[in-house]
C-alpha cells in the first residue's frame, strides 16, 4: 500500500458511484490490547460484503483522510485513512495505520465480494 494520493482516490470514488458495491468497513483499537495493558479500552467493529450504492462520495482532509459516501437513506463515513492500494483499479482499498504501522481502520469497495 502507498500513502493516499487524494486526487487518485477521488477519481476512484467517482468511478464507483451509482453502482451496487460490496463494502468492507473495519475499525479496531486492538481487540487484544487489554490483555497487555488493562488501561486500554479495546474496541472494534466490522462489516463485510454488505451492499451499498452511493450517489456522491468524497475524500477530504490533509492526512489522515476521511471519506464520506452519500446513499439514498444515509451515509457511510470513515476517518483516519492513510494508505490505499494503487495497483488495484477495479476495487478501492484504503486503510489507516497508526505510528507503529498497525491497522486502525479499513474501507474497501468492490463490484465483487471480498
Amino acid at each position: 500500500m502507498e500513502l493516499i494520493n487524494q486526487t487518485e482516490v477521488q477519481q476512484m470514488i467517482d468511478k464507483l458511484k451509482d453502482q451496487d458495491l460490496y463494502i468492507h468497513l473495519e475499525m479496531t483499537t486492538g481487540a487484544y490490547a487489554a490483555h497487555y495493558d488493562s488501561t486500554k479500552h479495546p474496541a472494534a467493529n466490522f462489516i463485510t460484503n454488505a451492499t451499498i450504492r452511493y450517489s456522491h462520495g468524497s475524500i477530504s482532509g490533509n492526512g489522515p483522510y476521511r471519506v464520506g459516501l452519500k446513499m439514498s437513506q444515509g451515509w457511510v463515513y470513515t476517518e483516519g485513512l492513510t494508505h490505499f492500494e494503487q495497483s488495484d483499479t477495479d476495487r478501492l482499498i484504503m486503510a489507516g495505520h497508526d505510528s507503529q504501522g498497525k491497522l486502525v481502520v479499513a474501507l474497501q469497495l468492490s463490484r465483487e465480494p471480498f
